[in-house]
């Protein structure tokens, strides 16, 4: 399937002025997916996570704890590490911006970088947020004074600084954007991206004097009183951790397959870092990967709200496994994605409990009950080879979706063939083939049932790498390059086996297992919610008398409600009802729906129109065509119309 031999993988180096979260959770788990498929494919695999341990709020968070920055970086550092390795995270190294070796290699860059004229000394002036560790024009400000990211209050700023010249690079970023259309992922940041630099670049200021904890000029300078800015230092991690600048014993892994970021991010990776790059006459990465940030019940996470999510708390209640599937399914790449233990365990009980855990556990009780668990597949393509043939072709699509940062559409697609054998036992019925005497049918359903269990485990390993060795070890063989061959690439059956008994690999949970879902409330609001939930008793004995079923703000929260504007449109032959739209809704591809609107709508009237749709409905066929949402819109004695935005929104809004 792939045929480049290396994969260097990336994840952002952690800023240590914190424990580490669940977006940071989230981030590594992707990076590791993709390592763990790499890797099982057969690619030279290096893995890269860390740590960012310099720069002024650092030095502060220090001292405000009576410690040395070396201290306190140390003590956040391992904190993360300990995290990784308790995860199972397989990264083949941990860089920390303290590590010499590191420094050595910084020092080196920015040296090549002024002899080659990109880097000259003046006088800065502008606002600067310490948090951010960010320079920003005034014109970027909110109100004049606060940051535009975290909207933390600015400083100004003026000192001599070594400033790179970023502005002679703005010609070439644009040709690489041209030139590499995915360079970016999704491909909508990449347009936030372009239209920052077709704005514009300034020359970057890329030290500074009014602190001390970083990495120093090289020697051959003899300015010690300057410090390089944190983004310069902690971007150069990516080729430091090949030894650039010392041995460059893993230089051959350069360039990066993938980076993986947050979007808060996406603009030192996009423009600050390929310019550097260029200035180094380094090849630039092949993909920047920007995810969205994660909420909680629909509420940005805080510590004052108490509503932070601890991904190891999460995992020691629900099963490593069952976080990372929840985390890489929930929400497309890109998007935001919202935290809740109800959506958490829908998920554990629908996916993985009824459809995968279900159907090992029927395997295991049809193999028993009619072979003494001897399971054989050498005939499956006789009887079977409609389903084969349907399997095989979800099999093939995971791998481009995989590395398009299309994680949950990997997951989705991996999950029809379980929707296959599934359908196969019930349509086939073993009980009546064993009835009517037909053991060698019986036998070759089971044989399919173990060969769809086998493929979808090696697909999914590299998402569950605890759970599926054990399906693979229940159904007779190990999960590892060998096996990825021969079950997926050659389509080979698996070697006659006795399948394994083992407990349910997904026992049904009824209840949140954490405490504190919800934000904390305090004991002053009591009266004021009693008074509340009388209110609420109220309208719901209204609602009753009327027939309409109330629903809370979480189950609210759960249906994705966003903006599109419909770009192709067409008649369904022999439908008096139907039309096939393809909606931009801001992702990867339009999505398809099929809209039952033909009596009130023309096909070529609605090009262009910017519509509601629900973008979180499962996948449903009309007509025998998929549809991937519905379009809002309100009926009464006069007709139908769409709901559609007052204004012109951009694709992909959320509405709510």
């Amino acid at each position: 399937m792939s045929c480049n031999k290396k994969a260097y993988i990336t994840t952002p180096i952690y800023y240590v002025n914190d424990i580490a979260h669940i977006g940071h959770a989230y981030t590594t788990i992707i990076a590791d997916t993709l390592a763990r498929y790499s890797r099982m494919i057969g690619l030279d695999t290096y893995l890269l996570t860390g740590t960012d341990e310099h720069g002024q709020k650092i030095e502060q968070s220090a001292l405000e704890r009576g410690k040395s920055p070396q201290e306190y970086a140390d003590e956040i550092s391992a904190t993360f590490k300990d995290l990784w390795d308790d995860f199972g995270i397989s990264y083949d190294k941990f860089i920390r911006t303290t590590d010499e070796e590191h420094k050595i290699g910084v020092q080196k860059a920015f040296l090549k970088m002024k002899e080659k004229g990109d880097v000259y000394k003046d006088v800065y002036k502008g606002h600067y947020c310490i948090s951010c560790e960010t320079f920003f024009p005034k014109t970027q400000l909110v109100d004049d004074e606060f940051c535009p990211e975290c909207g933390r209050a600015t400083s100004v700023v003026e000192e001599e600084s070594y400033f790179f010249r970023l502005s002679a690079y703005q010609e070439r970023l644009m040709a690489w954007y041209e030139e590499r259309p995915d360079c970016i992922l999704p491909k909508s940041k990449r347009n936030e991206v372009i239209r920052f630099v077709e704005g514009g670049l300034d020359d970057l200021s890329i030290t500074r004097t009014s602190f001390d904890w970083g990495v120093k000029l090289p020697e051959e300078l003899d300015d010690p009183k300057h410090v390089m800015y944190v983004w310069l230092d902690a971007l150069m991690n990516y080729l430091t951790a090949l030894g650039y600048g010392t041995d460059e014993k893993n230089m051959d892994f350069w360039p990066a397959r993938i980076h993986l970021i947050g979007k808060d991010i996406l603009r030192f990776h996009a423009i600050y870092w390929p310019a550097f790059l260029m200035s180094l006459d380094l090849p630039l990465p092949k993909h920047v990967a920007a995810h969205g940030w994660w909420t909680r019940n629909g509420a940005k996470m805080s510590k004052s709200k108490g509503n932070v999510v601890n991904p190891r708390e999460v995992a020691d209640a629900y099963g490593l496994d069952n976080f990372r599937y929840f985390m890489l399914r929930e929400v497309p790449f890109g998007g935001d994605g919202d935290f809740s233990q109800k959506a958490l365990i829908d998920r554990i009980n629908s996916d993985l409990g009824n459809d995968l855990g279900n159907l090992l556990n029927r395997l295991i009780g049809m193999s028993g009950k009619y072979f003494d668990g001897r399971v054989e597949c050498d005939m499956v393509d006789e009887y079977y080879q409609t389903e084969l043939d349907e399997v095989n072709e979800s099999l093939k699509k995971l791998e481009p979706l995989l590395f398009d940062m299309q994680l949950h559409r990997y997951l989705e697609e991996l999950w029809r063939p379980l929707s296959v054998a599934n359908k196969a036992i019930d349509k086939y019925q073993p009980w009546r083939l064993m009835k009517e005497g037909k053991e060698d049918e019986a036998m070759a359903l089971n044989g399919l049932i173990a060969t769809i269990l086998a493929k979808v485990s090696i697909m999914l390993d590299p998402v569950m790498p605890q759970i599926s060795p054990l399906i693979a070890s229940a159904l007779g063989f190990s999960i590892d390059n060998k096996s990825w061959n021969r079950l997926i690439i050659d389509n080979k059956p698996l070697e006659v086996f006795t399948i394994e008994k083992i407990p349910p690999l997904f026992p049904r949970i009824e209840e949140p297992l954490l405490a504190n879902d919800e934000p904390s409330i305090s004991s002053k609001k009591e009266k004021a919610l009693e008074k509340a939930s009388n209110e609420k008793k109220k309208i719901e004995i209204t609602a009753q008398s009327e027939g309409i079923a109330l629903i809370g703000i979480d189950q609210f929260f759960q249906t994705a409600l966003k903006v599109g504007t419909i770009v192709k449109s067409e008649e369904v032959p022999k439908s008096k009802k139907l039309l096939l739209l393809q909606v931009d809704t801001g992702e990867e591809e339009p999505r398809q729906v099929v809209a039952g609107i033909k009596e009130w709508y023309s096909a070529q009237s609605l090009l262009g129109t910017q519509v509601c749709v629900v973008a979180n409905l499962k996948p449903a066929k009309l007509m025998g065509m998929k549809s991937e949402g519905m379009i809002l819109a309100a009926k009464d004695e006069n007709g139908l119309s769409l709901i559609r935005p007052e204004a012109p929104k951009t694709n992909g809004t959320k509405i709510g």
